[in-house]
């Protein structure tokens, strides 16, 4: 008798693919090189994509020839009986010859004996590839239907594979077939999207509203790239828009995801695992011996591995312990401490105080606070904090004590000199210098001044201050008498380095910052210690200042790797890298690199040290430029100096308003620049006398008047004005400042009839950028760059070899403009506004469709995804306000663009 009429057709059938499905390239790459495994396996939690993976891979198959059978499983096939059943129907799929009566209900020995060997014997028999593929194979219970898949793979034929999805590992015997690689797996950690892919769903799930790089990063972080949670969180945002405004909390808004982890994830799970998890929601990670502690349950270890097996959303963290150590997924987390919350606050409170104390015992001691607090026993906190203070201390702190500080009556902080002084140097690393100054008089006028434990490290609180002010050279007065007197401390210590070698370099004193820093090396066991990261960043910051920007990427990258390893992508050294790391790759032209690597760490741009702010949010209003447009630089830069001014910060305000100069210029909005150059005239006035990183103020303003003064033919004073900022540069050592000063000369010196003086500021510009590897510090001159590189095109070449390959790169990313007469660009009707900024990919993708090219051959040509020449095109058309690729080729080579 035949059972196939009475099977659910559907169980066969994989889910279709519709058009806006994201293609798990690296994913389907490593599945590619397993084609010849016995078994592939998928295992990951409800929504992490294994079917769609799997459907995605089974087209692959079936274009190469292979046969492919599917097999969706339910609870209805828990058992060997109805398994064998679906089974057999999918061999027949296949073409394999299985006759019906192999199945003998109640009968396991004798069914899993018939079924593996008629399977076995007729997949050898056929002479093709044969895949069959089992999702959900999680519902299957009954030991005899394992004993089957076991039989199966222990005898699979070579043509034979077995494809399995579940959400938990099968208890199958798999080493032998792994020790002949014969296994191929695709695990939880695996399956989630990179960031490439989040960004790529988005556009695709969101086409009438285009999330900025900010929010896809922010996006991608709350959801570690789970495919379920981005369908759901893209499902709110598409139909409630309004959501948008909160994105750091629209996880917890979501009903439907609320349900699903309610009904997908936990609702199948014992109560006392349940509330195991609950109880470890509040770390940010646990282990057995902590979670027994908070819990009372002895047998946590086995509660916490079964979790792990069925992969309940948690990760294993990356540790030196011989205990593993775990981590919630961070949606997961929120909603598991959400569930917490209703055993009421004292529940809550006194696991954060159980917690604290075996951090504590163990020397965990920035845990031990931020549980301490979150318990509200300030005073264990207090004393956590006094007895690791300030020997153990690093920026991972700095979080927990803001949130103590702001806690704590002044009178309590009085009676602990030591956290009185940590609290001084906390708010002087965040942007609070004014709060750490007054904090620092009234040390001094108590008694704790008399402990020399205090006293002695005054000088390198003030010094902290003194570098948050842009006080440079106050703070190499006051660091310099103390060479590598830190009271011990490692943490301290670090600290002075940190800032000693920063003030060097602001001084132009790159000799002496690194000597500092090879005089001061990182330990090898301070390698993964976040201040010694920050350490050894700060000679990324040496080369950047003086103008070495390729330098400082290849050595930042590295850098920003190593800190977000150890500490994560948000940690504060991180944030710290990642600004200087931003600013090199967008002199570079590496534009999408410069925007993810700033993308989501808006703390790096309200809560730092000066430079790090400023760096960053240069960059950032730049990239806006580039990327989206003038009014969307302008206003964040508008932001940004009211934000500094509030600070009181004139060195970071001063170059907010000189770069609104710049844009407006650009836009012929001359009276608007001249208002903000009255402003700037005022801070130099202010700063005329400044030396380090005060110094700059004059400088940045002499550069606005001079652009000031091009911009009204008043070539001369444009020049004078030139000098003041080559005069900085000579002496603080700012190479691309030189550069760009050099440029701009170039170009009043050409107005004023100089031609061979124009030539040689040309020359010279060209020839330092070239050493530097300056990019953009030349395009962003646009037409001013273009017109003077293309009167040197014809002595290219009389040039040296690689000052020649330089003119001719930046020729090249300037896209052709300066071989257009100036009189051909102004008569063209563009048709699209004439203030877009396309970034060189574009350009080049641009050229590419213009001669016929179709996405895939674009692709292949520049070594991209087709997914992202799709999205490259669609921001081309938005950002021209054109609806066609033809309408955009045109506005192109009426610009210049392209040819």
């Amino acid at each position: 008798m035949s059972f196939d009429h009475l099977l659910v057709s559907t169980k066969f059938a994989p889910p279709r693919l519709g058009s806006r499905f994201i293609r798990r390239k690296h994913l389907l790459e490593h599945l590619r090189n397993a084609q010849k495994a016995a078994l592939v396996l998928v295992t990951g939690s409800a929504g992490f994509g294994k079917t769609v993976l799997l459907a995605q891979w089974r087209l692959e198959l079936m274009k190469a020839g292979a046969a492919v059978s599917w097999l969706s499983l339910s609870h209805d096939e828990r058992q060997l009986f109805p398994l064998g059943t679906h089974m057999l129907a999918a061999f027949k799929r296949l073409g394999i010859s299985v006759e019906d009566g192999v199945l003998i209900d109640g009968d396991g020995v004798r069914t899993v004996d018939a079924l593996a060997a008629q399977a076995i014997n007729g997949a050898a028999a056929v002479g093709r590839e044969l895949y069959l593929v089992i999702d959900d194979y999680h519902h299957v219970e009954d030991p005899w239907a394992h004993k089957l898949m076991q039989k199966l793979l222990d005898h699979c034929p070579d043509n034979l594979h077995i494809v399995i999805a579940s959400r938990v590992a099968p208890p199958l015997n798999l080493a032998r077939l792994r020790v002949g690689g014969r296994v191929d797996e695709v695990g939880f950690t695996e399956l989630p999207f990179d960031m490439e892919e989040t960004r790529l769903y988005f556009e695709q799930g969101l086409a009438a509203m285009k999330l900025t790089a900010d929010e896809v990063r922010l996006m991608h972080d709350l959801t570690n790239g789970w495919p379920a949670s981005l369908q759901l969180l893209a499902s709110m945002l598409k139909n409630r828009p309004s959501t948008r405004a909160r994105l750091h909390d629209l996880s917890m808004h979501s009903i439907d995801l609320q349900a699903y982890l309610a009904e997908d994830v936990v609702a199948h799970l014992p109560g006392e695992l349940n509330e195991l998890l609950e109880a470890l929601s509040i770390c940010r990670r646990f282990n057995a011996e902590l979670a027994a502690v908070m819990t009372g349950h002895a047998d946590a270890d086995a509660m916490i591995k079964r979790a792990e097996e069925e992969n309940l959303l948690i990760y294993r963290v990356e540790s030196d312990d011989s205990s593993p150590w775990y981590r919630f997924h961070p949606l997961f987390g929120e909603f598991l401490a959400s569930r917490l919350a209703r055993r009421g606050a004292g529940t809550v409170n006194e696991l954060h105080r159980r917690a604290s104390r075996w951090f504590a015992d163990r020397g965990l001691l920035v845990e031990a606070v931020r549980h301490a607090i979150r318990a509200g026993d300030l005073e264990f906190a207090v004393e956590t904090i006094e007895k690791s203070a300030p020997e153990t201390w690093g920026l991972a702190y700095i979080s927990p004590m803001l949130n103590l500080l702001e806690r704590l009556p002044q009178e309590t902080l009085f009676a602990h000199p030591q956290l009185f002084l940590l609290g001084c140097v906390t708010y002087s690393l965040t942007a609070r210098h004014t709060k750490a100054e007054r904090w620092v008089a009234e040390l001094r006028k108590s008694e704790a001044v008399r402990n020399p434990a205090i006293s002695s490290r005054l000088a390198i609180a003030d010094a902290c201050i003194a570098l948050q002010r842009d006080d440079s050279q106050r703070t190499i007065e006051l660091l310099e008498p103390l060479h590598d007197d830190a009271g011990g401390s490692r943490f301290l210590r670090y600290v002075q380095v940190i800032t000693l070698g920063s003030a060097y370099a602001a001084a132009g004193r790159f000799a002496d910052a690194n000597k500092l820093l090879d005089d001061n090396p990182v330990p090898l066991e301070d390698r993964k210690n976040d201040m010694a990261l920050v350490a050894d960043s700060t000679r990324s910051l040496v080369l950047l200042m003086e103008g070495r920007v390729q330098e400082a990427a290849r050595l930042g990258s590295t850098q920003l790797a190593r800190a977000e390893a150890a500490h994560g992508r948000r940690s504060i050294c991180a944030n710290f890298i990642a600004s200087m790391l931003g600013d090199a790759y967008y002199e570079l032209d590496l534009i999408d690199e410069a925007r993810e690597v700033l993308a989501n760490r808006t703390g790096i741009l309200q809560s730092s040290t000066p430079g790090v702010m400023l760096t960053a949010s240069l960059a950032r209003a730049r990239l806006d430029l580039l990327q989206n447009s003038a009014e969307a630089a302008l206003a964040f830069l508008d932001s940004y100096a009211a934000h500094y001014r509030s600070l009181r910060l004139d060195r970071p305000y001063a170059y907010m308003l000189a770069e609104q100069v710049r844009i407006l210029l650009d836009r012929d909005e001359r009276a608007r620049a001249a208002e903000l150059g009255a402003k700037l005239d005022d801070l130099a006035a202010a700063h005329r006398d400044a030396r380090g990183f005060l110094a700059e103020i004059p400088a940045v303003v002499a550069l606005a008047q001079a652009r000031l003064a091009l911009a009204e033919k008043l070539s001369q004073q444009a020049l004078d004005r030139l000098e003041v900022v080559c005069a900085h540069a000579d002496r603080y050592g700012r190479g691309r400042n030189r550069v760009l000063a050099d440029l701009l000369k170039a170009v009043a010196l050409e107005e004023l009839g100089r031609r061979e003086d124009a030539s040689a500021s040309l020359l010279q510009a060209l020839e330092s950028g070239s050493r530097l590897g300056l990019v953009r510090t030349f395009l962003d001159e646009r037409e001013r760059a273009g017109r003077l590189l293309a009167a040197l095109a014809p002595h290219l070449g009389a040039m040296q070899a690689p000052l020649a390959d330089y003119l001719s790169m930046l020729r090249s990313r300037l896209g052709g403009s300066a071989s257009v007469p100036a009189a051909q660009r102004e008569s063209a009707a563009p048709l699209a506004k004439a203030d877009v900024n396309l970034t060189p990919r574009e350009v080049e993708i641009l050229g590419l469709v213009s001669q016929a090219m179709s996405n895939k051959r674009i692709a292949l040509t520049l070594n991209i995804t087709v997914e992202t020449v799709k999205w490259n095109i669609k921001n081309i058309l938005g950002k021209l306000g054109v609806s066609s690729r033809y309408d955009a080729m045109t506005w192109a080579r009426k610009n210049g663009l392209i040819d």
